[in-house]
């Protein structure tokens, strides 16, 4: 079924139901489903870890932790993390290092949260911070677990650098230096290790550009330099700490990821939902399962319908792949002078004029996540029913970021 047929299918779904509110965003189970094997079977075998910064929904969480292929969850923040662990989620690692004082004595005075949660640290001053901010709460039978960040951006030459700002921590000697500055506080436990190749996992490679050539060969350049540091490291941080976990990757690069023998865990989110970037990757083409509807409310002129709400604009760095995609009806565009607006967002073209006031027309985010920050809840669609309303973080809620 075709992208156009399968949201002609979910409005007829939602009408039945009666439900009319817009904005609204409709959560396909079946795509979800379907993507949730493919990652599992581009795995091979090593488990994923669900990244729930691209979900931030907890009923899509427990249905993906449900799946034989995934393992625990990579956390975005320790509230978060703590606030899973209160839900039951027993496996929590946090990929960005925390200063949340608050949080931090929560967790060392939780009974069962410092043996579910990981923390992730990359300098001596955090480890520091640690131990400072729980030191009147921590009773030395419950050290704070902690993986340390590698830093595997890919650096061929100076002044040349492909890959996120992250880790301070590139070389196998430095990961050992910090495993080793861990292992002297007692207040501590390295249990992981972290390597996070976003500029291969995270950056698109489809277009027939000169451009998209250039990211095809930096992939192709990097992944050895990764697989080697990374192994390197591995075992010099095990010459002073057993590791239950070393977790890489992310959707976009689970084949390579897996393919090295000291990763032990991918993480992966976004491949469940399919967002509108991963239709510029050549490797991997998940299924739309996030839709997101906005009401045509104005019809200002011929070839022109306004929708109320619209401008979801990704994170990252400003530009056209940040807009959300226009999914349905076809034959559409954004305003050249406005795009994707605030609170109203025209768009034009011949399939305008067929548009009414009261029509829905549906776009998909740039990114997975970051939708459900606007939103209280995802309409849960599997075949052609409504199956559920699923809250969202903030409809619990819950903000972290």
């Amino acid at each position: 079924m075709d992208g156009s047929a399968r949201l002609a299918e979910i409005e007829q779904a939602l009408a039945r139901e009666g439900w009319s509110e817009r904005p609204v965003a409709v959560l396909d189970l079946d795509a979800f489903d379907a993507n949730l094997a493919e990652l599992a079977r581009r795995a091979d075998g090593t488990p994923l870890r669900v990244a729930s910064k691209s979900l931030r929904v907890r009923t899509l969480l427990d249905r993906a932790l449900a799946h034989p292929g995934c393992r625990g969850v990579l956390a975005y923040t320790l509230p978060e993390a703590l606030w899973l662990a209160d839900g039951g989620i027993e496996d929590l690692v946090v990929a960005y290092p925390t200063t949340d004082r608050a949080a931090l004595r929560r967790l060392a005075g939780d009974p069962s949260a410092p043996a579910a949660i990981t923390l992730m640290v990359d300098e001596v001053a955090q480890l520091e911070l640690l131990l400072d901010a729980t030191s009147d709460v921590r009773d030395g039978t419950r050290p704070i677990r902690v993986a340390i960040e590698l830093d595997v951006s890919y650096a061929p030459l100076p002044g040349i650098r492909f890959g996120a700002h992250r880790s301070p921590v590139r070389t196998p000697a430095q990961a050992r230096e910090l495993a080793e500055e861990i292992a002297r506080r007692p207040g501590l436990e390295l249990v992981g290790l972290m390597a996070y190749e976003g500029h291969v996992a995270g950056v698109t490679d489809a277009a027939r550009t000169p451009y998209g050539a250039a990211v095809r060969t930096m992939k192709a350049l990097s992944r050895p330099d990764i697989a080697s540091r990374r192994a390197e490291a591995v075992s010099a941080v095990r010459e002073v700490a057993d590791l239950e976990f070393v977790n890489g990757g992310g959707t976009g690069s689970i084949e390579s990821t897996g393919a090295e023998a000291v990763v032990t865990e991918i993480a992966a989110g976004s491949g469940l939902v399919g967002s509108g970037l991963f239709d510029h990757y050549r490797d991997f083409h998940p299924r739309p399962a996030l839709h997101l509807g906005f009401s045509v409310v104005r019809r200002p002129a011929p070839g022109i319908a306004t929708l109320l709400g619209g401008g979801w604009i990704a994170s990252g760095v400003p530009g056209q792949d940040r807009l959300p995609t226009i999914a349905h009806p076809p034959g559409l565009a954004y305003a050249p002078q406005e795009a994707a607006g605030e609170v109203q967002t025209p768009v034009v073209g011949a399939a305008a004029d067929d548009l009414r006031v009261g029509e829905t027309v549906w776009l998909r985010h740039a990114k997975a996540g970051e939708p459900a920050e606007h939103l209280a809840a995802y309409v849960l669609i599997s075949g052609d029913e409504v199956v559920a309303a699923a809250p969202t973080y903030r409809g619990e809620g819950a903000v972290f970021l």
